[in-house]
C-alpha cells in the first residue's frame, strides 16, 4: 500500500450544535453506572454556565481533538461555554493548529502495519492516521512564527496568541480553536508547550539563531494562570482526561496562597477520563483526593469513567441547548495582560 491508500477518508468532527441530547441526558439521571455519573456531571456543568459568578477553566489531555472533537472544542469557546484553556501542546498545536493549515487527521486502524506505516510517513495515534511531511510543515510554520518575534521568554499563552494572529491572515480552515479563542480573547495555556510540533519547531528557530532567539517560560504560564484565578475567584473546571492541563489548573489555588491571596477552591470540577485510581494517580488524582490539597471542593463534582468522544459530546450538547450560556458575560481574560 501506498500513502495514499491509508490516507482516504478524513475524521469528521462532531456538531453539538445539530443534535440535542438534553432529552436523553434526563433519562440517564434515573439509570446507574456511568449512564447517571454522566448526568450528574452533565447538570453540574450546566450550573456552571449558569452561575453568572463562575469562570469556567476548560483542560485538554489526550487525542479527543483529532478523534473528532475539535470543533466541539471551538464552539465550546465561540458560544460563551468556556473562559481558560489548558491543555496539551499536541491538542494545540498536532491537532488545531495542523488542521487550520488545511490538513486532516485520517480514519484509520490499530491493526494496520506499523512498520509499512512508517514507510510511508504516516503517524498512527490508535485508529487514526497523520500524514508525517504535513506534520513537520506545522513544525515549520511555528518556526516561521517564533523568528518574527522579539528574541524573550514567552508564556505559550503569548506564543499561542501569535499563532491566533498568523491564522487570522493564513488560515485554510476558519474555525479552529485557537483562532476562535484569539477573536473571542480566551487564553490558552500549554504547560508543556515543548511535548508537541511546536517543540520541534522551536528548536529548529532556537539552532538557527543561537544568540537571539524566543523561549517558553513555563514558570510564566503559571503566573499569569494563577493571576486569572485570583482575578476570578469562583471557578469550574471542566477536565477532559487529566495529567499536566489538569493538575496546572488544579494548582492555581496554591500558588495564589502562596502568593498571599486568599482564594476559594474550585468550586465546581467535572472530570472525564479512562485512567485507574489503584496506582495512587488517575492521572493526577480524583477529584476528592484534590480536596485534601485545597484545590477542589467535593460539593460540586464528579468523575465520569468513560472515554472521552463516548461522552463529551453528549456532555456539551446538552449545555448548549440548554442556554445557560446565552446569558453570560464574556471574561475576556487575555485583555488581562498588556503585549510586551
Amino acid at each position: 500500500m501506498e500513502k495514499k491508500d491509508y490516507l482516504k477518508r478524513a475524521i469528521e468532527h462532531i456538531d453539538i450544535t445539530a443534535i440535542d441530547t438534553v432529552e436523553m441526558i434526563r433519562a440517564m439521571r434515573g439509570m446507574s453506572f456511568s449512564a447517571r455519573e454522566l448526568a450528574l456531571a452533565a447538570d453540574i456543568y450546566d450550573r456552571m454556565l449558569s452561575d453568572s459568578a463562575c469562570t469556567v477553566i476548560l483542560t485538554v489531555a489526550g487525542s479527543t481533538s483529532a478523534a473528532g472533537c475539535m470543533k466541539l472544542y471551538a464552539d465550546l469557546v465561540k458560544y460563551n461555554m468556556v473562559d481558560v484553556i489548558v491543555a496539551t501542546g499536541a491538542t494545540i498545536v498536532d491537532m488545531d493548529f495542523f488542521e487550520a493549515l488545511g490538513f486532516r487527521h485520517y480514519e484509520g486502524s490499530p491493526q494496520a502495519d506499523d512498520e509499512d506505516l512508517r514507510r510511508c510517513y504516516i503517524d498512527r495515534i490508535y485508529d487514526t492516521f497523520i500524514d508525517e511531511e504535513e506534520l513537520q510543515a506545522c513544525d515549520r510554520t511555528v518556526t516561521q512564527i517564533a523568528d518574527g518575534l522579539a528574541p524573550r521568554p514567552y508564556s505559550s499563552r503569548e506564543f499561542i496568541a501569535e499563532m491566533g494572529k498568523y491564522l487570522m491572515r493564513h488560515a485554510v480552515k476558519k474555525d479552529s480553536l485557537i483562532q476562535t479563542s484569539w477573536e473571542n480573547d480566551v487564553p490558552i495555556f500549554c504547560p508543556a508547550f515543548s511535548d508537541s510540533s511546536a517543540g520541534f519547531g522551536l528548536v529548529l528557530h532556537q539552532v538557527n539563531r543561537p544568540e537571539r532567539h524566543a523561549s517558553i517560560d513555563s514558570v510564566k504560564d503559571f503566573r499569569e494562570l494563577t493571576m486569572i484565578k485570583i482575578e476570578a475567584q469562583k471557578t469550574g473546571l471542566l477536565i477532559i482526561g487529566g495529567g499536566v492541563p489538569k493538575n496546572f489548573a488544579q494548582d492555581t489555588v496554591i500558588c495564589a496562597e502562596i502568593l498571599g491571596h486568599s482564594v476559594p477552591m474550585h468550586h465546581y470540577a467535572v472530570q472525564i477520563t479512562v485512567a485507574d485510581v489503584r496506582d495512587g494517580a488517575c492521572s493526577s488524582s480524583t477529584l476528592r483526593e484534590a480536596t485534601s490539597w485545597g484545590k477542589v471542593d467535593t460539593v460540586d463534582s464528579q468523575m465520569v469513567y468513560a472515554e472521552a468522544t463516548t461522552v463529551l459530546p453528549l456532555l456539551a450538547s446538552y449545555a448548549y441547548h440548554k442556554g445557560g450560556w446565552k446569558n453570560r458575560v464574556r471574561r475576556r481574560f487575555a485583555k488581562m495582560f498588556p503585549a510586551e
